[in-house]
């Protein structure tokens, strides 16, 4: 399958040792502050500068319904995904309070719900289709669809990028989508897919079982092309395509990459597969309670920064662990060194 193009470079690395030796310069013992360091460090490469800034940091929140859900993979009914959308508009919902408290500006999109959002609730409308296909029995996304939803993943992070902003996180909404991120993992990873699966929304045991069971068949019966993005087109959906081209473009455009929990790691994954120097520009906010997260995150290698047992998606996890981000470029540039205030090293 043809793709989107996107032109990504991996941050230049010859700034590193600058970086490490004014990190070991202030005052504190080498290492002390750990993954503050760490990640003061990337962000250095990423905005290839000693003295980084976060401006403006958006979550971008993508909604969409999965064909799947007709086979009762998920206890989560199709209207609650406009429903909460809806409630998203108004605020009160959880991905709110934690956009509030973290200066967040939320950004809301349809990518393919299964309902006419009216006009005039701040909403972006970039609807595919009403709800992907049932990959159980067909490619979920056609490829015309799966480059258009790249595409306009694209096009919201310009839009952000282009008032200001600089750190991007990403969230979904979506009935059926840890069942579609379930099956990327597996691809993706290759995790055997029972590892893979989990509860999602709240499936007991028999339901877990059945849902192995449907995505089981499903990855058996599949008959596209025997290519990494036909087979994500196959069985992703509108919500987590438009994720992909968004974190592609801002990598592109070398903003951080906040990544959240089961869904936007399956993602970022994705992005990876197809670009792997998105990864230099991702950071991981947390470790979730979703089952085959914890593998995932270490098939990529990432150190992720919270462990809070999350499983909320909409972002959540990724603004929770903003302030640590906002911790490591204080500290790089607001901390003396130990030349400023003739203190002796003492480690």
């Amino acid at each position: 399958m043809t793709m989107k193009q996107f032109k990504i470079t991996r941050p230049d690395d010859g700034m590193r040792q600058a970086l490490i030796d004014k990190i070991d310069s202030l005052t504190k013992p080498k290492g002390s502050l750990g993954m503050l360091e760490r990640l003061a460090l990337k962000i250095g490469l990423i905005q290839q500068t000693l003295s980084p800034e976060l401006k403006h940091p958006c979550n971008i929140l993508f909604a969409s319904d999965h064909g799947v859900i007709e086979e009762g993979v998920t206890v989560s009914p199709k209207e609650v995904t406009w429903q909460q959308l809806a409630h998203f508009s108004r605020g009160g919902a959880g991905i709110n309070f934690l956009c509030d408290q973290h200066g967040f500006k939320l950004v809301l999109v349809d990518a393919g719900v299964d309902y006419d959002i009216p006009q005039g609730r701040g909403i972006i409308d970039m609807k595919i289709r009403r709800s992907t296909r049932n990959f159980l029995h067909e490619a979920a996304i056609t490829p015309e669809e799966w480059e258009l939803a790249l595409s306009r993943g694209a096009e919201v992070v310009d839009t952000v990028a282009d008032e200001g902003c600089n750190v991007v996180s990403f969230g979904e909404m979506g009935s059926g989508n840890t069942s579609a991120s379930s099956v990327w993992m597996h691809i993706l990873t290759g995790v055997p897919l029972p590892q893979c699966v989990g509860a999602g929304a709240g499936l007991d045991s028999p339901g877990v079982k059945h849902k192995l069971d449907v995505l089981t068949r499903a990855v058996a019966n599949y008959s596209g092309a025997d290519d990494t993005a036909s087979r994500l087109a196959w069985f992703g959906g509108y919500e987590m395509a438009m994720a992909v081209g968004g974190m592609l473009r801002a990598a592109e455009r070398g903003m951080i990459v906040l990544v959240d929990g089961f869904i936007m790691t399956a993602c970022v994954a994705a992005a990876a597969a197809l670009h792997p120097e998105v990864l230099d520009y991702a950071i991981f906010g947390h470790q979730g309670d979703e089952s085959g997260h914890k593998l995932m995150l270490q098939a990529l290698d990432a150190d992720p920064i919270l462990h809070l047992d999350l499983r909320l998606g909409e972002g959540s996890g990724a603004v929770c662990a903003y302030p640590i981000v906002q911790s490591a470029v204080n500290m790089i540039c607001n901390m003396d060194t130990f030349a400023d205030v003739n203190v002796t090293r003492y480690f």
